[in-house]
């Protein structure tokens, strides 16, 4: 009875450790790593011309990237099950402790969507919407990548529409909350080449330069002012271009920090239209808009760039385990004047895999501690029994 109670007592240690290590890493782990984030913070009473201060509405902004939800053709079951819980986690968490007013995921959602039948394509857009259900006063902004419509030669109408019907998005608009524009861009469909997608952005795009520009000039007279008679009105304020593909840069060279490339992937050269822009469409979006930011995707790896001396641009790393050990998020305080933006990183992959070993190496002495104490209280008992016969 003494053995078998001790085996018992065995059974449960090994069973409760092994699910406190299983919880942790899979549930707990993200609440002690996001909590360390925060809003970077802005003055939210600049002195205007007159010395008055004026209160100025803050937007909090929350923007990932590249989720690539894998589909029926290349995503083997256990694969997707880990990286979409690692993700739902994470991004459950992320609402949970920094409660953000909107979200934008800046393409390349699904991994298949490019080539996906319509049945795979309900599968995949089900388990997004699960994986990052929201509540209602917070809300998720989705723009268009490679990977859900396909590379420029791959996408139709048929994709494209398929895309906007599910997530309410066009693929050129302006999306404006508190005064601070946001220009919404399928730069899949910045080809240049003529293409009926590609004639159709860019003459909406350069339509809604128009707008703001007469927007931003509100106040002129005479010809300027008849002009603008009849155009969409936006906030007196300089947008911010958010985007799948970044505008043109040669490599990743200078871009540094513990999230950019790899240092044997820095100085790879891109491909225009392929990995960026090309230089053309590129100038265009920034002649038309004169952007004060831009953020873009599509890299899998963080990336700073200023175009022109006077637009700063930040490529959002990857937020899918499957691509990188180190996913993050950007967060974003924005006034209609000015912003400021942080990063939060996310468990490293490293760090899980790191404390599942640990964890599991110490159970291991531990049980083999254990069966050794009892092997030895066996022999004990086993000789106390042989003198008692003796005797």
């Amino acid at each position: 009875m003494p053995g078998l109670s001790a085996k018992w007592s065995a059974v449960i240690f090994v069973v409760w450790s092994v699910s406190c290590v299983f919880i942790f890493c899979e549930y707990v782990i993200y609440y002690p790593t996001i909590i360390q984030c925060s809003w970077p913070e802005m003055d939210q009473a600049p002195r205007r011309d007159n010395g008055n201060a004026e209160h100025v509405p803050i937007l909090r902004a929350l923007f990932l990237s590249d989720t690539h939800l894998l589909g029926a053709i290349r995503g083997h079951w256990f694969d997707k099950l880990r990286r979409e819980w690692q993700m739902e986690r994470a991004f459950q968490t992320a609402l949970w402790v920094l409660q953000p007013e909107v979200v934008f995921i800046l393409g390349d959602v699904f991994d298949e969507g490019k080539w996906s039948s319509a049945k795979d394509w309900e599968d995949d857009v089900r388990r997004f919407r699960k994986m990052f259900r929201h509540p209602r006063d917070t809300e998720l902004i989705v723009l268009v990548g490679n990977h859900d419509v396909g590379f420029h030669y791959e996408m139709n109408w048929f994709k494209l529409q398929r895309f906007e019907r599910v997530f309410n998005v066009t693929s050129a608009t302006m999306f404006t909350r508190k005064g601070v524009n946001f220009l919404l861009v399928n730069s899949v469909a910045m080809h240049g080449d003529g293409c009926p997608i590609c004639q159709a952005v860019e003459s909406e795009l350069l339509r809604l330069s128009q707008d703001l520009n007469c927007s931003m000039q509100s106040s002129a007279i005479g010809p300027l002012r008849e002009h603008c008679h009849q155009t969409q009105t936006f906030p007196s304020s300089l947008p911010i271009i958010l985007q799948h593909y970044p505008l043109y840069r040669v490599s990743d060279a200078s871009c540094t920090g513990q999230d950019a490339a790899s240092p044997e992937e820095r100085h790879l050269l891109f491909k225009e239209q392929y990995d960026v822009l090309s230089q053309e469409a590129s100038q265009k979006l920034l002649w038309w808009f004169q952007p004060r930011l831009i953020l873009s995707g599509h890299t899998h790896s963080a990336c700073e760039v200023l175009h022109g001396n006077k637009h700063p641009e930040i490529s959002v790393p990857s937020f899918s385990w499957r691509n990188r050990n180190n996913p993050s998020f950007i967060l974003g305080s924005f006034s209609s004047a000015d912003f400021v933006l942080s990063k939060c990183f996310l468990p490293e992959e490293s760090t899980v895999i790191a404390i599942y070993c640990s964890a599991g190496a110490v159970l291991l002495l531990l049980l083999l501690l254990h069966l050794h104490m009892l092997r030895g209280a066996l022999q004990c008992a086993c000789c106390l029994l042989g003198k008692h016969k003796t005797v």
